[in-house]
């Protein structure tokens, strides 16, 4: 456009001021060339618009958003429409408590009541992009900064909304999954008539008061103390009872000894010993006694 403004204006100076100078007849063709080859170029630079992978582009004439949308590439368009660039790619915005974390500075954290009338704190993140049918829309009723008019003021509000209807302990253990499922169907309709599509919701962090932070882990540390104290009694309760099978099958065997051993059978099993002895190279002489219990003697 700056080109056809440069060509047209060198076109006139050519036409009304060179042609009463005498000196400047014979440079007129070539000056108007110059300028007629200055708007040839001026128009063809503004007729054909390149825009980016990931983006679309809406034409706004003279104020007015037109309908129709230019995808990726080069597309030819009137050289006086202006073009605006919106990003179609999955966008993340970040409201988190830690500084320099989240997209706003400092602590952008949420600060929500819940039903038990205590403070929690949530970090999010939404992940969203724009429908590129929608474009000419959001332009014409948002403009090009609905990250700021809607994104962010939309997600605070339904997640305060939502927060209402579960306690503080249950929102940061048992229930937060069917929040996170709850505020991103609440969120998603809303998105969705503003022309934009909600991807993924996620709940990065809950923080709770300290006060109730302290009474969950003293909870835990006593649950954890009582499972330790059943697993002490249950290995005490088996340790007995191997003692009590042990000292049962110990007294099984010596009442079988004791009523299965007869006078012969002592007899005989006092033979094989002796017989064993007699063997052995270490006992050389065997003297039998009067009793029944023999007296080995070893020469060495």
């Amino acid at each position: 456009m700056f080109l056809i403004v440069i060509g047209i204006l060198f076109l006139i100076v050519t036409t009304t001021v060179l042609t009463k100078i005498q000196a400047a007849q014979k440079a007129l063709p070539a000056l108007r060339a110059l300028a007629v080859l200055l708007i040839i170029i001026g128009i063809s630079t503004s007729c054909f618009k390149q825009i980016d992978a990931g983006q679309v582009g809406v034409k706004v004439l003279f104020g007015k958003v037109e309908d129709d949308v230019l995808t990726s590439g080069l597309n030819f368009v009137n050289p006086i429409v202006d073009i605006k660039r919106l990003d179609i790619k999955t966008q993340n915005y970040t409201m988190s408590g830690i500084h320099d974390e989240g997209n706003q500075q400092g602590d952008d954290a949420i600060r929500v009541l819940t039903a038990d009338g205590l403070e929690v704190t949530i970090d999010l993140t939404v992940l969203y992009r724009l429908v590129p049918s929608e474009a000419p829309r959001l332009l014409r009723e948002t403009g090009a900064d609905y990250t700021d008019k809607i994104v962010r003021p939309l997600t605070r509000t339904k997640i305060r909304d939502n927060a209402v209807y579960y306690d503080a302990v249950a929102l940061y253990s048992s229930k937060r999954d069917e929040f996170q499922t709850r505020i991103f169907s609440s969120i998603e309709k809303d998105f969705k008539t503003r022309g934009l599509l909600l991807e993924q919701l996620l709940v990065r962090n809950i923080t709770l008061p300290p006060s109730v932070k302290a009474s969950i882990e003293s909870k835990i540390n006593a649950e954890q103390e009582a499972q330790k104290m059943q697993f002490v009694l249950q290995k005490e309760k088996q340790e007995a009872e191997r003692k009590r099978v042990e000292a049962q099958g110990i007294a099984d065997y010596q009442r079988i000894i004791s009523s299965g051993l007869s006078d012969k059978q002592l007899q005989y099993e006092n033979i094989k010993a002796t017989l064993e002895l007699a063997k052995s190279p270490n006992a050389k002489v065997v003297v039998m006694g009067k009793g029944n219990t023999p007296l080995i003697l070893d020469t060495k």
